[in-house]
């Protein structure tokens, strides 16, 4: 049992694949989620299990509450809930577990604006990593609210304060060390209450050099899902795979896509942070009215080291995460991963499937960029 927590187990054919993104295991992007997909797997092995819920409120505050239920071999499972509060204004924070907090919230998700994940089933959104499908050395799975709707209250040192505005929900589960998933991530979420309510969501994630479709020295594949909300409708869900080995088409149908541009080495650090930030969607309009294709590009300025444009917060992984995960990765890898977090106003360029011409959507954007390992 120690052995799959602190290693794992060599393909027989030493080209074999192993990585299976969920993008080359279906051909729907969409997939419904169903009421089970929202359950705590509550797993045992080495499993990582959050439920976030990110609201970007109508005065600008930014709040993010988080639970986490982590398994780790024979241990017992630990459960925690942690959040941020970010006022951009007074640049005030809250982030960590705290018992002198009170938040209620009620969460309202439009029925235009159903849950999804990448493929239908039971299977759907799944990536597997591993040579054997049957006996993967773990997964990764995400399933989104792409747009809520939250009200309510925050209480802090005895202080009430209100709390209203979209933002969105996602259920993730890593079935392995977070090490072994992943090298590095991207996060994007987009709000906009502009045209009946507007939003642009994306999750990538990088993986490891010995989890890819040629051998264990075949990695560095990324994968990206994401959605755009239009009008309050569910307007397309996209997802992609790039993998290092082809380039990517710009003309491709389906695009998810998220770029650092203009990047410099962060003394701090030591990650190669990015200035500039392009995030990109392209796919099948999901609405019945508007056939054809949505697509979005959403460029974003956050500075430089010296001079951030939004930065939140660079947070240290290894403080964050639970006391029996980082014993693990600490063990293993020695790294010191890092998460950039910044808020910024954004504008989404957005061409719907009977426009000739952009339109430009003003809104709020949180985003991350996270580096596990070099």
């Amino acid at each position: 049992m120690f052995s799959s927590i602190f290693s794992t187990s060599a393909p027989v054919d030493p080209n074999a694949p192993t990585f299976h993104p969920i993008t080359t295991q279906t051909k729907e992007l969409f997939g419904q989620l169903e009421p089970k997909d929202t359950e705590w797997l509550c797993a045992s092995g080495f499993v990582a299990e959050t439920q976030i819920f990110y609201t970007l409120a109508d005065d600008g505050t930014f709040l993010m509450c988080q639970i986490i239920h982590s398994s780790v071999g024979v241990w017992y499972p630990t459960i925690q809930f942690t959040c941020k509060i970010y006022n951009p204004k007074t640049k005030e924070t809250t982030w960590k577990s705290i018992n002198d907090l009170q938040i209620s919230l009620e969460i309202t998700r439009p029925k235009l604006i159903p849950g999804y994940k990448i493929g239908p089933g039971e299977k759907g959104g799944y990536s597997y990593f591993g040579h054997d499908l049957n006996k993967p050395d773990g997964y990764v799975i995400h399933r989104f609210w792409p747009r809520y709707y939250a009200t309510g209250h925050i209480i802090r040192n005895g202080a009430a304060s209100t709390i209203q505005g979209p933002g969105m929900f996602v259920h993730a589960i890593q079935g392995m060390r977070p090490d072994l998933v992943a090298a590095s991530w991207n996060f994007a979420h987009f709000q906009s209450p502009q045209h009946g309510g507007v939003s642009a969501i994306q999750m990538e994630f990088t993986t490891i050099e010995k989890y890819g479709r040629k051998g264990p020295t075949s990695g560095g594949v990324v994968v990206n899902i994401g959605s755009l909300v239009v009008g309050d409708k569910l307007a397309a869900v996209t997802a992609e795979t790039d993998w290092p080995d082809e380039e990517l088409s710009a003309d491709a149908p389906v695009k998810s896509r998220a770029s650092h541009l203009n990047t410099e080495k962060d003394p701090e650090t030591g990650y190669m942070a990015p200035r500039e930030i392009l995030f990109e969607w392209a796919g099948p309009s999901l609405i019945p009215e508007s056939s054809g294709t949505y697509a979005a590009k959403l460029h974003v300025d956050v500075g430089d080291c010296a001079n951030p444009k939004g930065l939140v917060e660079k947070v240290d992984f290894m403080a964050e995460i639970p006391r029996m995960i980082k014993v693990a990765v600490n063990y293993v890898s020695g790294t010191k991963p890092y998460i950039y977090q910044w808020y910024n106003p954004a504008t989404l360029k957005l061409v719907g499937p009977n426009a000739g011409e952009t339109t430009e959507i003003e809104g709020m954007l949180y985003n991350e960029a996270t580096w596990i390992s070099s």
